[in-house]
């Protein structure tokens, strides 16, 4: 991996970072968070049909050894990874977990989250009409990226409150480190495709690598 310039922009303004996701070349703009702080975003719903197919493909090949019987991915940007491994792992149905409240939702498992991406607390809700599909059944819980661990971690917990067998989670990119303390134990269960750290600002003020990240 290495970090790459937009010549015609200021470097502190415009960066990005390579990132081979097993085997597939991305790269990620450097978007930052706070003056001192910033991560590199990959946004799946822009990046195509190709690459959807590709880390749907690539995960379900991790994930198979698992025999999981149904894959639940949170929304938003956790549905299409959901949908692509599935689709990969030749299974047909798969769980959603809502974060936004709709009408058949009112009477909704529900568990409460935070993610450095999104402002304020947030819940995830599983549809009482789903928990069929995920109560005594193998289960594998599938998003895009995993930073502070919050969303997984609410996943997975909102999983085995409806009664589903966590035999594992997966990930298109690990970010950083905190999600290790924060999921604990349930660590070990997670696979990946690729790693990108988080960044602070150089002497020159440019992103750089937040060492150990």
């Amino acid at each position: 991996m290495k970090r790459t310039e937009d010549m015609d922009e200021q470097p502190a303004r415009r960066q990005t970072w390579s990132v081979d996701v097993a085997g597939f070349a991305l790269d990620l703009p450097i978007v930052p968070i706070t003056p001192d702080f910033a991560i590199s975003l990959m946004m799946v719903i822009d990046l195509g049909v190709r690459f959807g197919e590709h880390a749907g493909r690539e995960l379900a090949r991790k994930i198979a050894p698992l025999e999981p019987e149904i894959i639940v991915g949170p929304a938003t940007l956790g549905i299409p990874v959901a949908i692509e491994t599935t689709r990969s792992l030749g299974l047909d149905q798969y769980v959603v977990l809502q974060k936004s409240p709709k009408l058949h939702l009112a009477d909704a498992l529900e568990q409460k989250l935070t993610s450095i991406t999104s402002k304020g607390e947030q819940r995830l809700l599983l549809d009482r009409e789903a928990i069929p599909l995920v109560a005594g059944r193998r289960v594998v819980v599938v998003d895009d990226v995993v930073a502070s661990g919050g969303s997984l971690k609410a996943a997975l917990d909102l999983v085995r409150r409806a009664g589903g067998n966590v035999v594992g989670a997966g990930v298109i990119l690990t970010e950083a480190q905190d999600w290790r303390t924060m999921l604990g134990p349930d660590a070990g269960l997670l696979v990946s495709l690729a790693h990108i750290p988080q960044f602070a600002p150089g002497p020159d003020g440019a992103w750089e690598p937040i060492p150990g990240s």
